[in-house]
């Protein structure tokens, strides 16, 4: 009996250790830079720090910001007592869907008229991403290895993205460090030398990390060099309103390729001209060339969403459903939009002042007034961005791209004496 307790008791404990050392071989991924960089900023005792890392709206007074029409439909939402909480569609909240492609294609859009287009709600912008990446992954008719041309630099989360779904990313040239603008030559050329047929990723505007958009002249000419190379545009469209403070022109390079017949889909978020951040309400439009083709793909789009979160949420959905809907509403969204759009702006042109005017630190600044949207490459190097973290405590990315909703009236003066110190290398 003692012998048979004492087997037991011995399988017992390897079986433990077994188990304890099922996932040990599971390696510890590195944190996520920017909310690494969130979270060194908030252990930070420092009074004057300053966090310009984070990508979302901040107000004058360095609060986030519910907008005033997203406060009334919000009210409008809780008070409809014939709102129930059933399931959606696995493609979405049709009024929805159908109210977020008008937003992108526009009414006059023969692609929306002619039923070309298929809507998808997602979980925001990455959801779109990711879904139509795996569409892609599933269903374009690759030449060769299955490929995606992404701008250097991108989010950094585009090369997650693909390479989940097997698409390999490639970089081509977007970014010239010299100028701090665009290398539009190496873009063309890489659009040029590409296989036919070849995928590129488009920022719809307000190009993250870089702040640096195409004019429209340069729009046109690549919706040139796509439509002779067969080229698939995949657009990225996180920021229509945001950038400019007008929803109509910062959606002209998509109207474009569409009225073009530039063959593409669309991803779209509300998380930032919206504040919506943390309701994930995003769409998914691709555009097809014929009706019969735009109800086979939604058939696809709906198997593979069925798959992952089986149906959309709700609240988001309906909120943004109501105020593009309700003429009233969005006009009034219109005008938040502006808001914020205009005091990022404001901050632009202050902080080019303080560094021209006032400091005279060394160095171009135009940049910093040609670039748009939320974000702007400042130009600093790697030992610059280092002191300016380091020794003034303002917290960017280490490739010197700050988000510029994280200026105000009561830091500016600070951040813009800090980077002319550390230009100067005294601070």
């Amino acid at each position: 009996m003692a012998n048979r307790a004492q087997q037991l008791l011995s399988h017992i404990k390897m079986s433990t250790e077994e188990h304890a050392q099922i996932w040990s071989n599971v390696p510890l991924a590195p944190e996520d830079s920017i909310f690494k960089l969130t979270a060194a900023y908030k252990a930070d005792p420092f009074p004057q720090k300053v966090n310009l890392g984070v990508g979302a709206y901040r107000d004058d007074n360095n609060k986030p910001w519910v907008l005033p029409v997203v406060r009334k439909a919000t009210h409008i939402l809780i008070n409809d007592l014939g709102r129930d909480h059933e399931y959606l569609p696995i493609t979405g909240l049709p009024e929805y869907t159908s109210a977020a492609g008008k937003l992108i294609f526009g009414l006059q859009s023969a692609a929306l008229k002619e039923g070309r287009v298929t809507s998808v709600q997602t979980i925001s912008g990455t959801g779109a991403n990711h879904l139509g990446a795996l569409f892609l992954s599933r269903f374009y008719q690759w030449n060769g290895p299955p490929t995606i041309y992404l701008s250097n630099p991108t989010w950094a989360n585009h090369h997650a993205i693909f390479k989940n779904v097997g698409i390999e990313p490639k970089d081509h040239p977007y970014f010239e460090a010299k100028t701090v603008g665009l290398d539009f030559v190496g873009f063309t050329d890489t659009v040029k030398a590409a296989p036919a047929r070849s995928i590129f990723l488009l920022h719809a505007c307000a190009h993250n990390p870089t702040g640096v958009d195409p004019t429209m002249e340069q729009w046109a000419e690549l919706a040139n060099l796509f439509l002779e190379k067969g080229h698939y545009a995949f657009f990225d469209c996180a920021y229509q309103g945001f950038a400019s403070g007008d929803l109509e022109q910062d959606i002209k390079a998509v109207r474009h390729f569409e009225e073009r017949g530039v063959p593409m889909l669309v991803c779209q978020s509300f998380a930032k001209n919206a504040g919506l951040y943390s309701e994930r309400i995003g769409a998914l439009h691709v555009v097809g060339g014929a009706k019969d083709e735009a109800t086979r793909v939604k058939s696809q789009l709906s198997v593979l969403q069925r798959s992952e979160i089986s149906n959309p949420p709700g609240f988001g959905a309906r909120l943004i459903g109501l105020i593009l809907n309700d003429p009233v509403l969005f006009d009034e969204w219109k005008v938040d939009i502006k808001v914020m759009a205009h005091r990022i702006i404001d901050m632009r042109y202050q902080l080019h002042a303080k560094l021209t005017n006032e400091l005279k630190t060394p160095g171009n600044w135009d940049h910093i007034i040609k670039q748009i949207g939320m974000f702007s490459f400042t130009g600093l190097n790697p030992t610059q961005v280092k002191a300016v973290v380091e020794k003034a405590h303002i917290y960017m990315t280490g490739n010197g791209r700050i988000s510029m909703a994280g200026l105000n009236s009561g830091n500016i003066a600070y951040v813009a004496e800090s980077i002319d110190k550390a230009v100067r290398g005294t601070l």
